[in-house]
């Protein structure tokens, strides 16, 4: 199975640690964000990896190359400045990515969620969605959950995680260009092609330098451990 890794955003929110570094390689425990994804993803059984950039990307292809040091084979998709979003992003990647179902990962979270766990087919669906509880920064959450299928309708809300499989079906009809997931999602919502589970792990999203420093005291407590 292959994966994209999102890895183009600038980390406004975690400036002024971003303003010489890109946000997935800012470390917690020691490690770099996006060494832990490339970890796991090669822990699971993916040997193809595809990492968009746009802000200093050329840090990012120095720091993993081939990807050959973390067990896997590594794509770079470089994207103009400012970026292409998330859908966007993932649509100029498409033809990196093969027909197949793939996994997506954020680059800037992080999670205990099992990779293992992952569909590797979809049936009818065009893509599975992880959500978890919503944190203090996101009450609203983003989706609803019904017998395994994502909607927009009912209660309780979760957040989407940021990490997906995903098919290509799901961008039939949308160009490339600069495109959020939001938009891509509901079209997929309203057709009924999205299922979803719900993890109740430790997850964090690592928007901002106290979620940093909160995820590297958890990983550092761990280690102690």
């Amino acid at each position: 199975m292959r994966a994209m890794i999102l890895a183009a955003g600038r980390g406004s929110r975690m400036r002024p640690l971003t303003d010489q570094l890109p946000k997935p390689l800012l470390t917690a425990a020691g490690t770099p964000l996006i060494d832990y994804h490339l970890h796991k993803l090669a822990k699971a059984g993916v040997t193809d990896v595809v990492i968009n950039h746009a802000w200093l990307g050329q840090q990012l292809e120095a720091h993993i190359g081939d990807g050959s040091r973390f067990g896997v084979s590594v794509a770079w998709s470089p994207e103009p400045a400012g970026g292409l979003e998330t859908a966007g992003g993932i649509i100029r990647a498409l033809p990196m990515l093969g027909d197949g179902p793939f996994i997506v990962v954020n680059g800037d979270v992080w999670s205990d969620i099992d990779y293992h766990e992952l569909p590797t087919q979809l049936g009818d669906a065009h893509g599975h969605l992880v959500l978890v509880e919503n944190p203090a920064h996101h009450s609203e959450g983003d989706f609803a959950l019904s017998d395994g299928r994502i909607n927009l309708e009912t209660t309780p809300r979760y957040t989407f995680s940021g990490v997906s499989v995903i098919s290509p079906q799901l961008f039939a009809g949308f160009d490339e260009g600069f495109l959020k997931l939001r938009p891509v999602f509901e079209q997929a919502i309203n057709g009924g092609l999205l299922t979803g589970r719900l993890h109740q792990g430790y997850w964090c999203d690592v928007g901002t330098p106290q979620r940093l420093a909160e995820l590297d005291r958890y990983l550092r407590i761990d280690l102690d451990h």
